[in-house]
């Protein structure tokens, strides 16, 4: 009965040993048969003229009004806060010798700056002591804070200068997804309804709050110049202005009476398959 024991769980033994090895021995050959098949796919999509890309950045700039306004006497602060992008792309080259080609892709971005200004007869709507809203002009200082998540697609004509270097021009079409534009005011005051209106004071640390956050518009576009540098035979580095053309407040939005644009540079590196 001893030696019978021993022998079945002996013969167990052996059979759970073999299924694992068998196990493993599958799960290696899928993976290599797996590796296998994106090698073949990727080398076929490159032979028809595709290529792929991931990106990873930041956004450095900020929202400018074009032109200055004479609101605005002096710039006091600026901030551009940490703005990250992460980046799917694909080009396709028009060439057999893969000088022109059309990127095109998708991008999660955010876009945000801090500022502090100091102005003059400033459009504003600040929020009161009481939680009213107060609309008038406004001198003194003013903070700013800008931070806007979207999602961006570009279309891109791209031009290969060189076995390394790509220069890409075209336009991006971006939806915000989250947005937030607001700040305080600050040691000055506020004439209510025009420059000749009452004066409320605010001073000695007393602020007034406003937010314009729900009046961005939701669609915006621009238009994009860059280069891309290989530096090996998989990474890149690239650097891409992005420049907004269209104002980044709804049409009805009147608070802010000039036209404000997002303005970026996007540094950054890539992963070419």
């Amino acid at each position: 009965m001893t030696w019978n024991w021993y022998a079945n769980n002996h013969l167990d033994k052996n059979r759970y040993e073999k299924i694992y090895i068998n196990l493993i021995l599958a799960l290696v050959s899928l993976g290599l048969y797996a590796q296998t098949n994106r090698n073949k796919t990727i080398i076929n999509a490159a032979l028809h003229g595709w290529e792929y890309e991931i990106k990873a950045g930041v956004n450095l700039g900020g929202t400018a009004p074009l032109p200055f306004p004479e609101e605005i006497r002096s710039i006091d602060g600026y901030n551009p806060t940490l703005s990250i992008t992460i980046e799917g792309n694909m080009t396709k080259w028009l060439d057999t010798k893969k000088k022109w080609g059309i990127i095109t892709g998708l991008r999660l971005e955010n876009k945000g700056m801090r500022t502090k200004a100091t102005v003059k007869n400033y459009n504003m709507e600040i929020i009161g002591y009481d939680g009213n809203r107060l609309k008038g002009n406004w001198t003194g200082g003013v903070r700013t804070k800008v931070q806007n998540s979207y999602i961006t697609i570009p279309v891109l004509a791209a031009y290969k200068l060189s076995p390394r270097t790509t220069l890409k021009l075209g336009p991006y079409f971006s939806y915000l997804m989250d947005g937030d534009f607001s700040g305080h005011v600050y040691e000055g005051y506020l004439r209510e309804t025009n420059p000749t209106g009452d004066k409320i004071n605010f001073t000695n640390g007393a602020i007034a709050t406003y937010d314009f956050s729900g009046d961005l518009r939701k669609f915006q576009w621009g238009v994009q110049a860059g280069v891309d540098w290989k530096a090996f035979k998989h990474l890149k580095v690239h650097a891409d202005l992005n420049w907004g053309l269209n104002d980044i407040f709804n049409k009805d939005f009147k608070t802010v009476t000039f036209d404000m644009y997002a303005i970026y540079l996007n540094v950054g590196f890539g992963y070419a398959f």
